[in-house]
Order: C-alpha cells, then sequence, then structure tokens
C-alpha cells in the first residue's frame, strides 16, 4: 500500500484491530484462574483455594494493569493521529506481540519459581519491548507530524516508561525474590515525568 492510499477508514482498521487484539489478550488472562477453580473438590472451600493460590490472582491482576495501562497509552497517542507509515504499522505490530505474549509470561511466572530469573526476566522483558515499540511511534509522528491531527505533548513520558521498565528487568534479574512486585515501579512514571516538567518549564 502506498503511502497515498492511506486513508480514515485504513487508520480506524488499524486502532480497532489494536483495540480486539488487547481485548482479546485481557480476557485470557483469567483462564488459568477458571483452570484453578476447576480444581476446587467437595472437600475444600473458595477461601482455601484463594488462599493456596494467591500468587496467580496477583499475578492476573497486575497483567489486568499492565495491559490496561499500555492500551491507554497507546489510546492517547492515537487520539493525536490522523494518518500513518508502513513503519508505524509494523511498530504497532511489534507493540502487539508483546500485549498478546503478556498473558503467557504471566502465566509462566504462576509456575516457575520465586527465584526463577528466565520467567522474571521474560516477563518485564516483554513489558520493556512493548514500552519501547510504543515509544518508537512515537518517535515517529514527531518526526513525521504531517501524520498528526493535533501536536503531541510530554515527549518525556515514554521515555520515563522505558527507563523504568529496564529498571525494573534489571532488579529482577538481580534479585529476583522480589519479582513481580518491581513492575509496580511504573507507579513512578507520574511523579517522575511531573518533577522532568517542572526543571524543564525553570530552564
Amino acid at each position: 500500500m502506498t503511502e497515498q492510499a492511506r486513508t480514515d477508514r485504513g487508520l480506524d482498521r488499524l486502532v480497532n484491530f489494536s483495540d480486539a487484539t488487547v481485548a482479546i489478550a485481557i480476557t485470557i488472562l483469567i483462564l488459568p484462574l477458571v483452570d484453578i477453580a476447576g480444581e476446587l473438590t467437595g472437600g475444600e472451600t473458595a477461601g482455601h483455594l484463594l488462599r493456596e493460590h494467591w500468587p496467580a490472582l496477583l499475578e492476573f491482576l497486575v497483567t489486568f494493569w499492565v495491559i490496561a495501562r499500555f492500551w491507554t497509552l497507546h489510546h492517547q497517542l492515537f487520539e493525536h493521529v490522523r494518518s500513518y507509515n508502513s513503519l508505524i504499522m509494523r511498530l504497532n505490530f511489534v507493540w502487539l506481540i508483546g500485549i498478546v505474549f503478556l498473558p503467557f509470561a504471566a502465566n509462566l511466572l504462576n509456575t516457575g519459581g520465586d527465584d526463577d530469573r528466565v520467567s522474571h526476566g521474560l516477563y518485564i522483558g516483554t513489558m520493556v519491548v512493548t514500552s519501547l515499540a510504543l515509544t518508537g511511534i512515537e518517535s515517529e509522528l514527531r518526526r513525521s507530524p504531517e501524520l498528526l491531527s493535533t501536536p503531541l505533548h510530554d515527549a518525556s513520558r515514554g521515555l520515563v516508561a522505558v527507563g523504568l521498565m529496564v529498571l525494573a528487568l534489571v532488579l529482577a534479574l538481580l534479585v529476583p525474590t522480589v519479582g513481580l512486585y518491581w513492575v509496580l515501579l511504573l507507579l513512578l512514571q507520574g511523579p517522575i515525568g511531573q518533577l522532568m516538567r517542572r526543571r524543564t518549564t525553570r530552564a
């Protein structure tokens, strides 16, 4: 498809396909918990089952939050977009690969041990790839302002997210017993972004 052939309908299809893929991935997250619920026998209570499998429930909640966060950032970015090019399409597919792989990586955490560096590295590494892909899309849009309907602001947001994810990946490999909780470093994205904006304004 040539650059001249790109239409509003093409952009809508790209965004709708992305939204549908995210919806499927976020739904698949619940399947391991459905399997766990099927293990409930007549002599066990739901409370006992939840206490025994609380790590799986935590992984579901955290991964649901992570995917929802990625979708929100993707949605906010594409609200400014009026057209796209082949690079944006390719980077968007890389972003989608990360999204659909996260449920598998989360399930590996449930089956691996607390000190399993591979499962923790794969889980957070997938998040790094997903963050890089979205940052790449944003960077390409900044280089090609003709693809935008409204200007982008806050260029530091994507870089802060990638930096926090890389830090979480390094820490997870060094201290795997903390594991999933390193993802909570993403909560610092807002405060760090505000601090950087204040310093930029003062400068």
